[in-house]
């Protein structure tokens, strides 16, 4: 009884933790970088892999949006706010890095600074440097399932360790399990780092993982019954089966889309 209370106190706790506010707009700074090779360090562990996501629209952000790796993958609207230079709509990019400045709440690459000038306008815009944005999250919509790489740090059978990609939806995964698959003996995962996760007691055969997702103040688990192969091997993306499709719930205050006009 006492382990049951204290996983439902964990797990609230998981959902509480996490910003309910994040598709209302808010008003910062951003910049670029200079260097497409800045976006294959990121923090989010995607590697070379990132350049693939969303054409190459992508963005370092703030603690506060990355929340130690639960932001990586997270979408957001965001334009600048000069209508001269500036389109109305903006882009859209996704988290993959970790910003540590506190001169702007993100730093995107530059195809995504680009793409938020009108047309004809970029190279006015990159040479500001710095603009006045404003941004909301907003859902990732993917074409394919939720997939699951096995990362080359991986060694059969005592270490396991799995990047999650291509998470849709306005959520963010705070919790993994795995286990065997048709086994209820499940066992957590810890975050490596961003979208890394790890386990040093890796079930062997099959494997099924068990996701703890949170929309704003909402929070379930997703389960993915079939994912890892007996013969799972490091470098191999294996696709999940799923895909999450939550959009975040507001927890603090209302706000809308008729605030995006």
């Amino acid at each position: 009884m006492a382990s049951s209370l204290l996983f439902v106190s964990f797990f609230c706790f998981l959902v509480a933790s996490v910003s309910a506010c994040d598709r209302c707009l808010h008003q910062s700074k951003a910049a670029f970088f200079s260097s497409a090779a800045a976006l294959n360090s990121g923090a989010c562990g995607y590697g070379s892999l990132a350049i693939g996501f969303n054409a190459g629209h992508l963005a370092a952000a703030v603690p506060s949006i990355f929340k130690d790796g639960a932001g990586c993958g997270a979408c957001f609207q965001i334009r600048c706010k000069d209508p001269k230079i500036c389109s109305k709509k903006g882009t859209k990019i996704i988290v993959t890095d970790l910003n540590k400045s506190n001169q702007t709440d993100f730093v995107l690459s530059s195809r995504a600074f680009r793409a938020m000038a009108n047309k004809g306008m970029d190279r006015e815009l990159i040479r500001m440097g710095i603009a006045d944005v404003e941004y909301r999250r907003v859902p990732c919509d993917y074409k394919q399932n939720l997939a699951v790489r096995v990362e080359e740090s991986s060694q059969k059978p005592h270490y396991l360790a799995v990047k999650i990609l291509y998470q849709g939806g306005q959520t963010e995964i705070v919790g993994v399990d795995v286990a065997k698959v048709g086994s209820a003996n499940w066992g957590f995962m810890s975050r490596s780092f961003g979208a890394v996760w790890d386990t040093s007691r890796v079930p062997e055969g099959p494997l099924q993982f068990r996701f703890i997702v949170t929309a704003g103040y909402d929070g379930k688990y997703v389960w993915a019954k079939s994912v890892l192969p007996e013969d799972w091997k490091a470098g191999q993306v294996y696709d999940s089966g799923i895909q999450i499709d939550d959009i975040a719930q507001d927890g603090c205050h209302p706000c809308d889309d008729s605030q995006w006009n």
